[in-house]
């Protein structure tokens, strides 16, 4: 299985792939829950569907810190913003934030692999500085929707004493899964004052492509890289 870039139709909201073609044929096609204004963020965009091949590309970064496969990202995520850049916007770029605890363990956050080489490839500031996890990930390692929605739900903040007014900022992540983290962060940001909040993930959960495949190497984009152990207790975000 190899990776599968997400394409037309989309909503224009939240960035979801529609089955049907009929749904694209609105003049602003959005979806469900993007009509119903479940979101705090203007808009998200992501790279591929979350298949076998990427869940292993992801879990290189994340648990292995292959750093190359950071900098191929954000050439991916870069492409991807630049067929919507008249409506992305942004002033900095901001990666979604790990617990204080969970960053001790892993020694890296694996959104700050992916969004520090964007920054450089959109001439925008890095400012992962500006926002911050207060509470820690439940414990366990699969989570049901309602869960997801609940396990963030204040868990972000902006850091004290620092200024977001009016800012537009460009949220990256490495997975988006129901949307509830990016919503989470996108509240924290605009109610700290930042004008809009943009979504942008290497991976987005799509019905019907799912995580349980069996991984397919992903050596061949980005070349070999000596392994590194698995911090105990990491799992996955919300």
């Amino acid at each position: 299985m190899s990776l599968i870039p997400i394409k037309e139709p989309i909503c224009q909201c939240c960035g979801r792939p529609f089955i049907s073609e009929v749904a694209a044929q609105s003049i602003q096609p959005t979806c469900r829950l993007c009509r119903a204004g479940r979101y705090s963020f203007s808009r998200a965009r992501s790279f591929a569907v979350y298949n076998s091949t990427l869940v292993a590309a992801i879990t290189l970064l994340k648990y292995e810190e292959v750093t190359r496969l950071g900098d191929w990202f954000a050439a991916r995520l870069a492409d991807v913003f630049a067929k919507d850049a008249k409506d992305l916007r942004a002033d900095v770029v901001v990666s979604v934030p790990l617990h204080a605890d969970r960053l001790r363990e892993r020694g890296y956050n694996q959104a700050e692999l992916i969004a520090r080489p964007l920054s450089r490839r959109l001439g925008l500031e890095l400012g992962t500085y500006l926002l911050v996890r207060k509470l820690p990930r439940p414990p366990q390692l699969l989570l049901s929707r309602s869960e997801r929605w609940k396990s963030v739900r204040g868990a972000y903040a902006t850091r004290h004493g620092v200024r977001v007014d009016n800012l537009r900022i460009l949220l990256v992540d490495d997975v988006m899964t129901t949307g509830a983290t990016l919503d989470a962060c996108a509240q924290a940001l605009k109610k700290a004052g930042a004008a809009e909040v943009f979504g942008l993930t290497v991976g987005r959960v799509v019905s019907g492509w799912t995580s349980a495949d069996p991984p397919t190497s992903f050596g061949s984009a980005v070349g070999s890289s000596p392994k590194r152990k698995k911090p105990a207790g990491c799992g996955q975000h919300p």
